[in-house]
């Protein structure tokens, strides 16, 4: 399979809903420094994303893609599991 170079967001994160059809709950975590303190802070975000297959579980590690609109809050698709929950 090739692959070509898109100018599209990839984000890593953890499944934290998998209970509607075809549709899982990632949440992504980045660090942001802070301006006056210096210190990294956790910053934590909630995307919906497509899963066609419905094969993720709760507390897989996923990696999701910017995708056109699917509904009114799912604009990211699924492209790989990364680590299966125990």
């Amino acid at each position: 399979m090739e692959e070509h170079k898109s100018n599209r967001r990839v984000l890593t994160g953890i499944v934290v809903s998998d209970k509607c059809d075809k549709t899982i709950v990632v949440r992504v975590e980045t660090l942001v420094k802070h301006p006056l303190v210096k210190k990294y802070i956790r910053r934590r975000k909630k995307f919906m994303a497509h899963d066609p297959m419905n094969e993720c579980g709760m507390g897989d590690k996923v990696q999701i893609i910017e995708h056109r609109p699917l509904s009114a809050r799912k604009r990211w698709h699924l492209v790989k599991i990364m680590e299966k929950a125990k």
